[in-house]
């Protein structure tokens, strides 16, 4: 029955009940001692389910709302996985696909209902898999959350660079229930926010401009960081034999700062002429606004040094290379009728120390790409890629 209809035939009996009670009271010839006490205790009942019946109605009225809020809950939880900007799978323990979600089902080149019930070690490239099978063996040793480097391939064939985050979940007993796994295309060019145009106003509106001409070193403090509205700055480390490591290239609309990094040794070394906006890090903290700004431009950054990362991880030198020139590629290149050209100039020490290698080892192999045909110079000595085979 439904509740309101309830209550008010409730409300309906104990009314009649009352008007009956009150016209039995009053009546002169029905004496009050003969007023039957079945009546009274009837009134009383009426009273009470009256009461009963509100506070039924009340409790619904929670339930409903309580029922709304886990509804929204839900729904929020939903778009947070389905829409999240990296790739996201959950699989039982033996990485058998459970759920996916969109951007999961782009990376691979699929839709989301294909992947369900197959083995992620389906995507691994073959001569990856028997290691990746050891490192899901080793989840049930270790509950930290483990981060790989692994070439995924799409149905297709074609394969990338990935990064894949994952984390056990247990049950009480300690068991494995279910694996979670992060997804990310490591050389995938970033795309520019559609409303890059009025973000940048909103950061740089107010600020003061500071510009910094080629070669020259940006000053790194722990409470700032540097918003790069032109030009391009190169982020570095030094390694104990005192070698420079690229580790990262801040273009405009990017953001850099040495809160951004727990490295002892940070530094930052304009690449062209930049013009830099400072954003104080305790506004950060007060400004939802800006925070909200700031937040996909330090991931762009981060996910950044993590291409750098998978690059030096690499065995061999040549693919070093060849990867790196990829990402340099995507992060600075510009059409031009010979192909990609590189809008700053590099020097081979300068992609030596992203190669981990030395700049002997360097002008080797460009040489070599440049007789096969593979890059060229410009006249202000722009590397151009022309082509690049596929490597795994």
């Amino acid at each position: 029955m439904n509740i309101e209809l309830f209550i008010q035939r409730a409300e309906a009996l104990h009314r009649q009940l009352a008007d009956l009670y009150q016209t039995a009271s009053v009546l002169p010839w029905i004496p009050p001692d003969l007023l039957p006490q079945a009546f009274k205790e009837l009134y009383s009942n009426s009273k009470l389910i009256q009461l009963a019946a509100e506070e039924l109605y009340r409790q619904n009225e929670e339930l409903l709302k309580t029922q709304n809020l886990v509804e929204t809950e839900r729904q929020y939880y939903y778009d947070l996985f389905e829409f999240a900007p990296d790739g996201y799978l959950v699989t039982n323990a033996e990485g058998i696909v459970q759920e996916a979600n969109l951007t999961a089902a782009k990376l691979l080149n699929t839709q989301k209902h294909i992947l369900i019930d197959k083995s992620i070690i389906n995507f691994i490239c073959l001569e990856q898999r028997e290691s990746f099978r050891n490192e899901i063996n080793q989840l049930s040793q270790s509950d930290k959350t483990r981060e790989l480097v692994v070439r995924l391939q799409h149905f297709s064939g074609e394969s990338f660079d990935a990064a894949l985050t994952v984390v056990a979940v247990r049950n009480q007993n300690g068991k494995i229930t279910t694996l979670r796994w992060f997804l990310r295309h490591l050389n995938q060019p970033q795309q520019e926010d559609i409303n890059s145009d009025n973000n940048e106003n909103f950061l740089i509106e107010n600020r003061p401009v500071d510009i910094y001409a080629k070669g020259e070193n940006i000053p790194l403090n722990p409470f700032t960081i540097w918003y790069v509205r032109q030009g391009l700055v190169k982020l570095s480390t030094y390694c104990e034999t005192g070698e420079e490591v690229l580790i990262g290239l801040a273009k405009r609309h990017m953001v850099f700062g040495a809160n951004m990094t727990s490295l002892p040794i940070y530094q930052a070394t304009a690449l062209s002429d930049v013009e830099l906006a400072p954003i104080n890090f305790t506004e950060i903290a007060v400004t939802p606004k800006l925070s909200h700004t700031l937040l996909p431009k330090m991931k762009q950054r981060l996910q950044q040094t993590e291409s750098f990362l998978a690059i030096a991880g690499r065995r061999r030198v040549e693919d070093r290379l060849h990867h790196l020139l990829e990402l340099l590629k995507q992060e600075i290149g510009e059409a031009v009728a010979e192909g990609i050209r590189f809008s700053v100039r590099f020097t081979h020490e300068d992609i030596a120390s992203a190669c981990c290698t030395t700049r002997v080892t360097i002008t080797r192999l460009m040489g070599k790409l440049q007789q096969q045909g593979l890059i060229s110079f410009d006249a202000k000595k722009h590397l151009i890629i022309k082509r690049l085979g596929a490597r795994g």
